[in-house]
């Protein structure tokens, strides 16, 4: 998600954590002196955004919307462009997007724009974290935040239908039929849709999509010369136009201008706005 590659630490939760979170993680965005815009391309998950530094905003209908820390970035189903200047420094807590906004008890309907304010008692640590950022005690900082959940004492079980369909999705890619996830969750589509729909206000279809878009966009980065119809195949699209008209959908641009950006970003070595997990 909101990422550059140079500064980016991850730190991997508690075991008790692990089904609500998939990591924790640290950036600095170095920013031009002037306002500057940055892309940041969808993915499979949805975050929680802490920022210290200069001020962030979002372009929202032809303007700059001034983000508070914390915001929630729900699943996108394309680009969202951000604005700052100087630099900022960001802790981010990536989750599933079908446990998120039962970890913090709002409604999914929270996340179905995207980037969403919210008030919530989490809010109370953006000045500890802020503190501890500022002395560079990074590890520090994930831990307050790690604590924070973990006094929660979230509860996702093993047994639970969303956990057992959250790690059917995850282990297929996002290339899974949803009549393959219900069987994987002991229970019917119509159940599984259901759930999963009040969850994180999406379908079990969306958030796939998002998933199998996130493989193809990392391998094209990491591999520009790759043959798009050759990954269509291997990924479980009909053909490469089915590939390319669904990565244009989250990404507004095809498969080989995104490998030919890929290419030059790598012999200029770029900031990306996004990260490979």
């Amino acid at each position: 998600m909101l990422s550059f590659q140079t500064n980016h630490q991850e730190f991997v939760p508690s075991e008790e954590l692990q089904r609500n979170i998939k990591c924790f993680w640290y950036d600095k965005i170095e920013c031009k002196k002037e306002e500057s815009g940055f892309e940041v391309v969808p993915d499979g998950y949805a975050e929680i955004i802490f920022y210290f530094g200069s001020e962030l905003s979002i372009s929202y209908q032809d303007s700059l919307k001034v983000l508070p820390s914390p915001f929630i970035m729900g699943l996108l189903n394309q680009p969202a462009v951000f604005n700052s200047i100087d630099s900022f420094e960001i802790i981010g807590i990536r989750c599933y997007p079908w446990t998120i906004f039962d970890m913090l008890g709002l409604s999914a309907a929270k996340g179905k724009n995207g980037v969403q304010v919210f008030t919530h008692p989490i809010a109370e640590l953006q000045s500890v974290l802020c503190d501890l950022i500022r002395l560079h005690q990074i590890e520090e900082a994930i831990a307050k935040v790690e604590d924070y959940f973990l006094k929660k004492q979230l509860q996702s079980s093993e047994d639970s239908l969303l956990f057992k369909a959250g790690t059917a999705m995850t282990a297929g890619g996002g290339n899974m039929p949803v009549s393959q996830i219900a069987a994987a969750s002991h229970t019917t589509v119509r159940t599984l849709e259901r759930n999963f729909k009040q969850s994180s206000g999406y379908t079990v279809k969306d958030v796939s999509g998002l998933m199998r878009f996130e493989q193809v966009r990392n391998r094209l980065w990491h591999e520009p010369n790759l043959n798009i119809a050759g990954l269509a195949q291997e990924l479980g699209y009909t053909d490469q136009s089915h590939l390319s008209r669904e990565f244009k959908r989250y990404s507004g641009t095809t498969p080989a201008v995104f490998a030919r950006k890929a290419k030059q970003q790598t012999i200029n070595n770029d900031f990306v706005a996004f990260i490979q997990s």
